[in-house]
């Protein structure tokens, strides 16, 4: 589907393995005009409810800078739009192109109300990535709708804090309400919640005890926290919970390791005021200490983001 000036189909449904109809459609695109975006998306979903047959995934994937500027382009109001066909079964995933105009704000609304993933593609080498490499996990959801909820044993863990997920955070009472929407997990795909904790009796404790805090659990207890896990299986209304007590005998592992590398990373970005001595040398340090099986190399790209940013705070 083509939604430049106005939208249109330029392939009829094709299969991949038609190589030449789809590079000869390919060729014949042009830019022009305003970009009717919601009109696109409205035949891609007509066209892929077309399509869809029993047991097999319906997904949309659009290629934009996120501008739409005809038709419905409010953000709020796409999102709505979004929701109904996701609810109907279709997901969605972004694909975001351009510099200087990239509206990533609405790219993000679409892709979460969508079912799906938002991905912005400014190399060969990124959309390889995304497109090849990550493809399963791109196209083939394996859960739905997962939400983490994690206790921590205030008489081991005096305060807490979740990095990232702003634009995720639910509601405590939503987490057992299955009408609410969460976000959705691709083949392949594994997602990570980082907290920042303070154990008890620590020096760098920012808040007071609380007074009225009910004593729950015993301070001689093993376990830091608990983790509640819930989900739905593609399709399905009903979600499924797993629960798993948090221990401090968990091994570390290479993956946690890059993860807070990459955390500490985005705080820095960010100029968070929870840094504390934490350094961009501290950030490279610990990714290089976890890069592990790098089989593609995008960890090594990504501590020489790392020391591309330091050089650039550096000269300021």
């Amino acid at each position: 589907m083509t939604y430049g000036g106005s939208a249109g189909q330029a392939l009829d449904p094709t299969p991949a393995r038609d190589r030449a109809a789809i590079h000869g459609a390919l060729d014949m695109l042009e830019a022009e005009g305003f970009t009717a975006g919601q009109a696109g998306l409205q035949q891609a979903y007509v066209t892929a409810r077309g399509m869809a047959e029993a047991g097999e995934v319906t997904r949309v994937i659009l290629a934009t800078d996120g501008d739409f500027n005809v038709g419905l382009f409010d953000p709020e109001r796409l999102k709505e739009f979004i929701e109904r066909q996701a609810a109907a079964g279709a997901y969605l995933s972004v694909l975001g192109f351009g510099r200087g105009n990239l509206d990533d704000a609405t790219m993000q609304a679409l892709a979460q109300n969508g079912n799906g993933i938002a991905a912005y593609v400014d190399t060969l080498g990124e959309a390889r990535k995304v497109l090849v490499d990550q493809l399963s996990g791109a196209l083939f959801p394996i859960a739905d709708d997962v939400k983490i909820q994690v206790e921590f044993n205030h008489a081991r863990i005096s305060e807490y804090r979740l990095i990232g997920y702003e634009t995720r955070a639910l509601r405590r009472e939503d987490f057992n309400n299955d009408a609410v929407d969460a976000g959705e997990i691709g083949a392949g795909h594994s997602v990570t919640a980082i907290y920042e904790v303070t154990p008890v009796g620590s020096p760098a404790r920012l808040t007071d005890p609380l007074r009225y805090q009910a004593d729950q659990v015993a301070s001689a207890s093993d376990e830091l926290g608990f983790l509640r896990l819930r989900y739905k299986a593609p399709g399905a209304t009903t979600s499924r919970l797993i629960e798993q007590p948090i221990t401090s005998d968990l091994a570390p592992s290479p993956e946690a390791g890059f993860a807070a590398a990459i955390a500490g990373f985005g705080q820095l970005l960010r100029g968070s005021n929870h840094l504390g001595e934490w350094s961009w040398d501290d950030a490279i340090a610990l990714a290089n200490a976890n890069r592990g099986d790098d089989l593609y190399g995008y960890r090594a790209e990504a501590v020489q983001l790392m020391r591309l940013a330091q050089g650039l705070d550096e000269q300021r």
